[in-house]
């Protein structure tokens, strides 16, 4: 019996992505075009430049996912496609591509929340048990995750204002760091001290809060900055880039964990562009193991967006039918994270 194969789109927010995916599982291509050079002159992501390149490049990417995966449209059992949330506007192309394809090939179409997929990730390269508790933590979204099954996750706290991922990339952009600004932050922080500076940390130790707040902290290390080059006063870029990492690191940590505590999971997922940050992976890791629990990240070629974690966050909804019609829209705020059996 052949494998059913997912066919997976992904234009959320800069990157072109398409995806063929058996079975939720085995990955036989994965075609990522980035527009990181088209936005770095703007320090962030313009959302109408966004969605011109998803229109110019979205047919190539999807022809070469096939062809890199050795098969046609035909042999496809499904199409996924994240329909929110992100760009609107880019949001739209993928969408629209995806239900022209569902209709002329006659196939179903399956709508994926973008925070679900980042957690799908982890399915590409681990067997996870459930229940287990998830962090997505990525330029959009700051979100903690109580997973019961793959297709089933409730929310147990996100962010009140600025994702820590935008935070890292205005922090960035201060610093004159460039974008994307978490790669930058972390290569800029390997040379300082992360104790020179005393940012503050929303929500530390209230244990009831399994919420986040970095808008405190960008508007912090903004104002130290200010104050310090009114004053004429000499800086370290590194110090404060190690700084202002180690306090988001330390909040994003402690509500983990203590999100897993709460919820008496063994197992811990991470998911989302900021993922890729290895003293992340390595502070959560070891707090984890203190308590007995383990970390699960995927590569950090899965942790940014990519088309490969829509098919495999697709492919659950495709095995109990829950397809999308075609009426689907794009909805740049989407509310529910999961959708239940």
């Amino acid at each position: 019996m052949e494998k059913k194969l997912i066919l997976g789109l992904e234009t959320s927010c800069d990157e072109t992505a398409a995806a063929v995916v058996a079975e939720g599982r085995e990955m036989l291509s994965n075609v990522i075009a980035s527009q990181i050079k088209e936005h770095q002159k703007y320090g962030g992501v313009v959302p109408e430049v966004a969605s011109r390149k998803h229109l110019e490049i979205v047919n190539i990417i999807v022809a070469r996912a096939l062809q890199e995966a050795n098969c046609t449209f035909s042999d496809l059992a499904a199409i996924a496609v994240t329909n929110g949330p992100g760009l609107v506007g880019a949001l739209l192309v993928g969408v629209n591509c995806a239900k022209t394809l569902a209709y002329a090939l006659g196939k179903p179409l399956v709508a994926v929340n973008h925070v679900l997929a980042h957690v799908a990730a982890n399915y590409l390269v681990h067997e996870v048990i459930f229940p287990a508790v998830c962090l997505v933590v990525s330029g959009g979204h700051t979100s903690l995750l109580y997973l019961t099954s793959r297709s089933q996750a409730v929310l147990l706290g996100g962010t009140r204002d600025d994702a820590a991922g935008e935070a890292f990339d205005k922090i960035a952009r201060v610093l004159d760091l460039g974008y994307p600004g978490g790669p930058a932050i972390e290569k800029a922080a390997a040379e300082g001290n992360p104790k020179a500076f005393n940012f503050p940390r929303a929500f530390s130790g209230q244990d009831d809060i399994l919420e986040f707040s970095f808008s405190g902290l960008k508007s912090a290390v903004i104002n130290n900055l200010h104050h310090m080059r009114q004053k004429g006063q000499s800086f370290s870029v590194s110090d404060v880039a190690a700084s202002f990492q180690e306090a988001v690191i330390d909040i994003l940590v402690e509500k983990t964990v203590l999100a897993a505590a709460a919820k008496q999971v063994k197992t811990v997922l991470l998911a989302g562009g900021v993922a890729a940050n290895n003293l992340l992976r390595e502070r959560l890791e070891k707090s984890l193991q203190n308590d007995g629990r383990t970390l699960l990240v995927p590569p950090a070629s899965l942790c940014t967006d990519n088309a490969a974690m829509v098919a495999a966050a697709g492919w659950d909804f495709y095995v109990s039918q829950k397809f999308a019609g075609l009426d689907l829209n794009a909805t740049p705020v989407l509310d529910k994270i999961w959708q239940a059996d």
